[in-house]
């Protein structure tokens, strides 16, 4: 606690993703659209999931909880660095830089682990057809969940760990959009070396770990499906080519980011959009648009509230005022 006191910084300087103004105001109207694709269409997804009984399997239901971490993920940082567009001084307070790299770090470790989960759920139902229903119970779904989050938790409370007992006494730029935790920690007076090896440690190493894991089961899935027809094969190297892109988009600048932070480059930024923006915009188009079932359901759910109400649908109340 005696750091955090020595701390005189309340506040950090957000250089944000470019200085022109010309393309603030273009980065203003482009990821405001992309924001509320996001969030509709997640929660399209949510939807959809929970209110089609014939959706109520384990593949949906992981795609369900992904979609709401997605949401999660789009939101810790994306509405300030849209306001920030318009805003000549883009600064955050010291509490608020510590609650972004709380949340991101829950959420994409969280993240992470659901891929993993779901890569499982796949490996499962190809490989293990007969045993699928037993392996993959609604208890054995609940469980994955909440092993993902209680890792992102684990992850998250590790890194601030040692992160909010820094000394903050004089530098207080961020050349990011948020407060990213390699360049936070570079502004700390003292020697960050120690802090760096943590990162790599907790950070680069639960990033390598589950995307070894992901790659190994898609391995595992094209192997087996090899074996049985060759238009299974390119059925199933379809899907999943779609869910790798995904993954490498993800997963690579989180690597690159989090597995060498002794170095800070300006492409780091611009890494970052792609797993805190623009995969939770990829995921429901591979997930859910390649999906026939999804796509079934969700037409049949905006069919059922986009069209008009027959008197005879609507609610008695409604009836008896006409």
């Amino acid at each position: 606690m005696d750091k955090v006191n020595s701390s005189v910084v309340s506040e950090f300087v957000l250089l944000g993703l470019c200085s022109s103004q010309d393309l603030q105001l273009f980065f203003f109207v482009f990821f405001s659209v992309l924001y509320v694709v996001i969030v509709l269409g997640n929660l399209l997804i949510i939807m959809t999931v929970t209110s089609d009984n014939s959706l109520h399997s384990p593949m949906y239901f992981l795609l369900g909880n992904l979609s709401f971490v997605d949401i999660c993920q789009a939101s810790f940082a994306t509405p300030k660095m849209i306001a920030d567009f318009l805003s000549e001084h883009k600064t955050i307070s010291f509490s608020g830089c510590i609650a972004q790299i709380f949340f991101i770090h829950l959420f994409t470790g969280g993240e992470m682990v659901l891929l993993v989960s779901m890569a499982y759920d796949r490996y499962v139902a190809i490989c293990k057809p007969l045993h699928y229903v037993v392996i993959m119970s609604r208890r054995t779904c609940s469980f994955l969940v909440m092993v993902s989050w209680a890792v992102g938790l684990v992850h998250t409370l590790s890194q601030l760990s040692f992160t909010v007992n820094l000394p903050f006494c004089g530098p207080n730029v961020v050349d990011s959009f948020f407060c990213d935790l390699p360049r936070v920690t570079k502004l700390a007076c003292l020697d960050s070396y120690t802090v760096e090896i943590l990162i790599v440690v907790n950070s680069g190493i639960l990033s390598l770990s589950t995307f070894s894991l992901l790659v190994v089961s898609y391995i595992i899935i094209l192997v087996t499906v090899w074996f049985k027809s060759s238009a299974a094969m390119a059925k199933a190297f379809s899907t999943l080519a779609a869910h790798i892109t995904v993954v490498i988009l993800f997963f690579g600048p989180c690597i690159f980011i989090y597995v060498w932070p002794f170095t800070t480059y300006p492409v780091d930024k611009l890494l970052a959009i792609f797993y805190t923006i623009f995969t939770p915009i990829l995921n429901p188009i591979i997930y859910t648009l390649r999906n026939r079932d999804m796509k079934a359901a969700m037409r049949k759910i905006m069919t059922y509230y986009l069209r008009p109400k027959k008197i005879s649908e609507m609610p008695l109340v409604v009836r008896n005022s006409l």
